[in-house]
């Protein structure tokens, strides 16, 4: 038999050891009878700071259970994310090494516009979005809502060359040329899924952010603070309005944190898509806390923009407001809103999540966009259990 130094031997456990204590195991834990695929999860950076070296605190690399790299990012507010999957009520397993990590391709991007009145755009794989702002104010343009931009085929950035080849007027970016398009209209209203304040049935209309700070700019999160103008709700003055805006790879819906500075009273907050016809699709749940719409888009052969918002529990009130011929006149004949209300308090944060799809992208039904929202609906509520321990 051949005989191992014991000298040798102390060493190889050693140094085993000091590989096993240098690991994170992760597992990603599923309650529900359903897959999930993609769903980021979060790990405080402290915690894996204090598992690995400190002094590496960003150049760690994510495994899944076949010892493949996973892409990951380290968020502003110092969180490490990736995508897990996990299949239906089981358990996934992801390991954590002090590892500098390989180059991700951006899933998820953006930036400020100044060249084009100060837009806030910004996308992932899936879907693209634009929240006005402070020089389109300036000329008095109420541009409230959010806006959208339909996006398929490449699953790449596409913004960038739509803006430069709008601003330069090589081509439109309201015809579609092969990788997306604007074709959504917002006018004076809510948009695809703003909130605002309400007094009684009144809408308190948001204008355009007046300061935006980008924290997160992929590859696998956007994250982007925005504030609002001061403006009087409900007899305070000063009301000055701050959301947080999170759109992760691989989703179709924004995260939105809302906050409200100076309110001094509980006011009704109302989350509105604009409806472009009267007697349009919309599919509404106050207990599973959804709302949608399927927006028959702007031009012709454009097919449909399917809308929506999800919630992370019951909302107080879901309800179509259709406008009267007069305010039908002042927002751009928009015919109303599909909105859902809850009671905003004032030093909280009110959250949900917004956002569309496409019928020439991934989902081509509005029955396929029902499911869509009431499925996240409810893995919102019954979120990934994630346990985190050091070593093997």
């Amino acid at each position: 038999m051949k005989r191992i130094p014991l000298l040798f031997l102390s060493a190889f456990l050693l140094l085993s050891c000091r590989e096993e204590a240098s690991l994170l195991t992760v597992t990603v834990t599923n309650a529900l009878p359903v897959d999930r695929s993609g769903e980021m999860v979060e790990l405080p950076m402290q915690a894996v700071a204090d598992a690995l070296h400190p002094e590496m605190r960003t150049d760690v690399t994510v495994l899944d259970a076949e010892g493949q790299a996973v892409p990951s990012q380290i968020t502003h507010d110092d969180k490490l994310i990736f995508p897990a999957t996990v299949p239906a009520s089981a358990a996934a397993v992801y390991t954590v090494v002090p590892q500098k990590p390989l180059p991700a391709s951006p899933l998820c991007e953006g930036r400020q516009y100044p060249e084009r009145l100060d837009d806030l755009a910004w996308e992932n794989d899936l879907v693209a979005f634009r929240a006005y702002g402070p020089a389109l104010q300036a000329r008095g343009e109420r541009g409230y809502g959010y806006d959208l931009f339909a996006k398929y085929k490449s699953g790449q950035p596409i913004l960038e060359k739509l803006y430069d080849d709008e601003l330069s007027r090589r081509a439109s970016y309201h015809i579609d040329h092969g990788q997306g398009m604007d074709c959504y209209a917002v006018g004076p209203t809510l948009g695809a899924g703003t909130s605002a304040l309400m007094e009684g049935d009144t809408i308190l209309y948001p204008w355009c952010y007046r300061t935006a700070e980008i924290l997160d700019n992929g590859p696998l999160r956007f994250t982007a603070l925005l504030e609002f103008n001061p403006f009087t709700a409900a007899g305070d003055t000063g009301v000055v309005e701050t959301r947080l805006i999170t759109l992760d790879a691989g989703s179709y819906l924004n995260r939105t944190d809302i906050t409200y500075a100076n309110l001094n009273r509980e006011l009704p907050v109302a989350t509105g898509i604009v409806l472009h016809e009267p007697d349009g699709e919309v599919a509404i749940d106050t207990e599973t806390g959804i709302i949608a719409y399927s927006d028959p888009t702007t031009g012709t052969g454009n097919g449909r923009l399917f809308i929506g918002a999800a919630f992370p529990g019951p909302v107080k009130e879901t309800k179509t407001v259709l406008f009267s011929p007069a305010e039908k006149k002042q927002r751009n004949n928009a015919d109303g809103h599909v909105l859902a209300v809850s009671p905003y308090t004032p030093g909280t944060s009110y959250t949900y999540y917004w956002g569309f799809a496409w019928s020439k992208a991934g989902i081509q039904t509005m029955e396929a966009w029902d499911a869509y929202l009431k499925d996240f609906a409810q893995k919102l509520r019954t979120p990934l259990q994630v346990e985190v321990r050091k070593g093997k």
